[in-house]
């Protein structure tokens, strides 16, 4: 576990053994804005098959992101937040500092991001509108879990 700037208790680690998983699943079931009604099973699966972030405070974890990746051409960053009670102490971007300057994400040629809100943060770490968004297509399925 590295520690990350600005707050020397808040820490980032990628060690999934240390990943709060019921924290993570209830989040993104009922909070996030954009996984409601997910299962538990696809929210394993999707930490198991991912680079995954805990943000920890006091050994607590506060904070989760994740990144899907070839380590060599692309990488999509994913189910980023920090619990409500958190938000606002700029734990957000240590957390996105460190995904980004971790070891296997550098040298690729795209990052992605799908993201309703948070732009100005993301913005801070090289994020931009598609340059070509004629060229970017996807299979969207937004109500999936709720069936």
């Amino acid at each position: 576990m590295i520690p990350t700037t600005n707050d020397s208790s808040f820490q980032v680690s990628t060690d999934r053994t240390r990943l709060d998983v019921p924290m993570i699943y209830r989040y993104l079931s009922e909070n996030s804005t954009w996984a409601v009604g997910i299962s538990r099973s696809v929210v394993e699966s999707s930490i198991e098959n991912s680079l995954c972030f805990g943000g920890y405070l006091d050994g607590r974890q506060v904070a989760f992101a994740r990144v899907v990746t070839d380590y060599a051409t692309f990488a999509n960053l994913c189910d980023v937040f920090v619990i409500p009670e958190y938000r606002g102490r700029g734990y957000a971007k240590q957390l996105l500092r460190f995904v980004m300057e971790h070891p296997s994400l550098q040298g690729l040629r795209r990052f992605t991001l799908n993201t309703t809100d948070s732009h100005s943060l993301y913005a801070r770490f090289g994020f931009t509108a598609p340059q070509h968004p004629e060229t970017i297509m996807e299979r969207y399925s937004p109500n999936i879990y709720l069936t």
